[in-house]
């Protein structure tokens, strides 16, 4: 599985990709705008992305903005929800309205930091992105 993972943190990145090493191969982004270019460069090129970790705050633009951008480009592309990428949105915040704001901009899930191994195993193997069988 291809991952992308966008945060400006550099300890948060390599945690993410320790924590993923077994279902995939991790690509990095340290805002929101890298995260987009990233995603779109993905596409053009006929490997798209199937697993993005976004952070919430970052600098350049918000993981909430590069969201709704990636949402809007699939759109516009015509790629079905069925089809595009799984996104996962990180913070260090448990702020309910960032929460809702994510699922409404169409993340699949949400994970408070610090973020543990279990959750994420949890939230993909909820999502059909990897079998704990």
């Amino acid at each position: 599985m291809k991952i992308l993972i966008a945060d400006d943190n550099y300890a948060s990145r390599r945690l993410l990709k320790v924590f993923l090493k077994d279902h995939g191969e991790s690509h990095f982004a340290v805002n929101g705008l890298e995260a987009l270019e990233a995603f779109k460069l993905a596409h053009q090129n006929g490997d798209p992305f199937k697993l993005i970790c976004l952070d919430i705050m970052m600098p350049e633009m918000d993981g909430v903005e590069a969201l709704r951008q990636m949402r809007s480009w699939e759109s516009d592309h015509g790629i079905t929800e069925e089809k595009r990428c799984k996104v996962l949105m990180t913070t260090a915040l448990d702020d309910r309205k960032d929460i809702i704001e994510s699922f409404n901009e169409g993340c699949e899930g949400y994970l408070i930091k610090p973020v543990e191994e279990s959750q994420i195993t949890k939230v993909l193997t909820q999502l059909g992105l990897i079998s704990t069988q």
